[in-house]
């Protein structure tokens, strides 16, 4: 299968980790399993065919408790589109799928990487994210 695209560069552009105080990362530490993860994708058009592809994970609790943590990510790509991609949904299928399932591994690694160092070793995600099925999901 010939790919549509080419990453350029992929970094972390902006990463944190928030817990106010000890009482709090007490709290946290017995209800992260309470924790939801949220992914957000945009992406703005640069020249020669290249696009920024920004992918957010937000990691926090659901339930408006006082004491929390607050953790996210923002995950660049730098992608260049073969110059025959005209068509607008064969490129947000490239932004919202393709490249997403590319840089997974390295994304996850660097999210779990936060975590662990954020004093939460036991965190893991249970499934990898399943970008394609996203993808499917949002076109029906």
């Amino acid at each position: 299968m010939i790919e549509n695209f080419k990453i350029l560069a992929e970094f972390v552009k902006d990463i944190s980790s928030e817990t106010p105080d000890v009482q709090s990362y007490i709290f946290v530490k017995e209800n992260i399993s309470k924790y939801h993860l949220n992914i957000d994708i945009n992406s703005k058009p640069l020249k020669n065919k290249m696009i920024e592809i920004n992918t957010t994970l937000k990691f926090e609790d659901v339930n408006q408790n006082e004491k929390k943590s607050y953790f996210e990510i923002v995950y660049t790509s730098v992608v260049k589109v073969n110059e025959e991609i005209k068509d607008k949904k064969d490129l947000e299928k490239i932004i919202l799928c393709d490249v997403q399932n590319k840089i997974y591994p390295n994304l996850e690694k660097t999210f779990l990487n936060l975590l662990h160092n954020s004093g939460f070793p036991e965190v893991k995600l249970d499934k990898k994210i399943d970008f394609t099925q996203l993808y499917e999901q949002r076109s029906n």
